[in-house]
């Protein structure tokens, strides 16, 4: 009797797993359905060898996560619960889950360039509450469709394998199926070894595409923004390039497309930029209505601060041109007053007027000595100081003052990490004019969340709130807090390095 007993459910849990492996089977179909969106985001190989690796990752990945779903679910609740009615309903609801948490990581990687994680939940939260408060009503209704289509699929097929388990099993599908699968499992992974060891540009790329795979680092991140060439890597120390060619990457500039209204602000903004000061810049400035910007970041290189500062880009432009979004601003917008040294710097300068009456008013100045006699003399507009570059230190980017009287600035809470790149999106936008293509800084007007980014010899510097985050060129990378320069023992914030790099002109291409 017990035998029988005994018999009887060893045959119900054999019949349990053979159900489940069919079940299994039948999700991976719908999985790749799934998956093959996320090669969407992303610019598509451009060889051979990168197409081979996408469908062989596609496949043999794919196929791995639902096994691995079956294993760590369904199966263990096979083996304790083994009554096929509640295991056939449990696993249909269990695989729902699954299949809704890659349609949401899908959704977030289109969305942010990234997936859902303990890293990113912030943003992952940023992003649901976002499409809750805009649209509550498509949200839910398209939430509920889903969720009550993928239920009735998953019954479907749990009801279907369970009463075709003979003949799935004699259809003689399995066992190829299998082998295609676990082969390509494989080979993927053999060609991501060969590509990883070749640096291949089309395998590399694709690193993080699909969820739980190789871990993105800082190289794998620049090689997919195409700020790094992976050839190089590969090459000997003696054989490379000169030291400049990760800055030289970024040699496209940031579209410009300037529309101003008819008639600027009557509130006239001047931006003060001094190349020199001493310690006693803060006690020129008046008391009354001066506040100073927490943590203000410029290079240190005096030429790298004219560029932020004034082509508000980090591409390697030629200074000796004016910027792009100059020959865009009406002329009633925008004067120049600038000291012989700047003009001898910067030729284009003599070419502009002075334009008292301007919205938009740039004083360069070489010292602080005759600022605070002009800043009496012009006590109801609205003013920013700023000196050009910062001192020399340990990075190519440094603190300095910016100092500013500006009533719409006072009502921000500025606490996160600003740059020269920022200071011309905000003055241009207080004057009224919008760039409708992003700048690579942001309108303080306006302050977003998304961290910030700049390219110095031969660096990648990230900022978000007090964390900067610097990569060099070679992949390595290392945390600092903004603030004190400490070291902090953290690993790469892919989130934050995604973010920044989305501001590059060419990012979505």
């Amino acid at each position: 009797m017990v035998l029988e007993q005994n018999l009887s459910l060893v045959n119900k849990i054999d019949r349990l797993l053979r159900w489940g492996h069919w079940f299994t089977f039948f999700n991976v179909l719908l999985a790749l359905l799934v998956t093959g969106s996320y090669f969407l985001a992303d610019p598509l190989p451009a060889s051979a060898v990168g197409w081979s690796y996408l469908l062989l990752n596609w496949l043999g990945h794919t196929a791995f996560l639902c096994f691995l779903f079956f294993i760590i679910t369904i199966f263990p609740v096979s083996l304790i619960f083994p009554y096929q009615r509640h295991v056939r309903g449990i696993a249909a609801i269990l695989a729902t889950c699954g299949l809704v948490a890659l349609i949401f990581d899908a959704y977030v990687y289109h969305s942010l360039g990234y997936h859902a994680g303990s890293a990113s939940y912030e943003q992952t939260l940023d992003l649901l509450r976002q499409q809750v408060v805009t649209n509550l009503r498509n949200f839910v209704l398209i939430t509920s469709a889903v969720a009550v289509l993928l239920v009735t699929i998953q019954l479907v097929i749990s009801n279907y394998c369970w009463k075709k388990i003979a003949r799935l099993s004699h259809s003689g599908v399995g066992k190829p199926a299998m082998v295609l699968l676990l082969s390509c499992f494989m080979c993927s992974h053999l060609l991501h070894i060969w590509g990883d060891a070749s640096q291949h540009d089309d395998i590399i790329r694709q690193d993080n595409v699909l969820p739980l795979t190789y871990p993105a680092t800082a190289r794998t991140m620049l090689v997919r923004y195409k700020l790094l060439d992976p050839a190089q890597l590969s090459q000997p120390l003696s054989e490379q390039r000169s030291p400049d060619w990760l800055q030289a990457k970024s040699t496209k500039a940031a579209s410009i497309e300037l529309q101003c209204p008819a008639a600027a602000n009557s509130q006239a903004v001047h931006l003060w930029v001094v190349t020199t000061a001493d310690g006693s810049l803060a006690a020129q400035l008046p008391n009354d209505g001066w506040r100073r910007l927490p943590q203000h970041m410029a290079p240190v290189s005096p030429q790298s601060a004219m560029l932020n500062l004034l082509y508000a880009d980090v591409a390697a432009l030629d200074l000796q041109l004016p910027p792009v979004w100059l020959s865009q601003l009406p002329a009633s917008y925008f004067g120049i007053s600038a000291s012989t040294s700047w003009q001898q710097q910067l030729p284009w300068l003599t070419q502009q007027p002075e334009n008292r009456l301007a919205a938009v008013q740039l004083h360069l100045l070489d010292d602080a000595s005759a600022l605070r006699t002009a800043l009496l003399a012009l006590p109801e507009a609205h003013h920013l100081v700023v000196q050009l570059n910062a001192a020399a230190g340990q990075f190519a980017l440094g603190q300095t003052a910016l100092w500013y009287r500006w009533p719409e600035l006072h009502q921000q809470r500025i606490n996160d990490v600003t740059q020269h790149l920022d200071l011309l999106p905000t003055i241009l936008a207080g004057a009224g004019c919008i760039n409708q293509q992003p700048w690579i800084g942001d309108n303080l007007l306006r302050p977003v969340t998304q961290a910030k980014l700049n390219l110095l010899n031969n660096q990648l510097y990230s900022f978000r709130k007090d964390k900067m985050l610097v990569v060099n060129e070679d992949g390595s990378y290392s945390v600092w807090s903004a603030g004190t320069l400490v070291r902090l023992e953290q690993r790469l914030d892919l989130p934050m390095l995604t973010d920044a790099l989305k501001r590059l002109p060419d990012a979505d291409e």
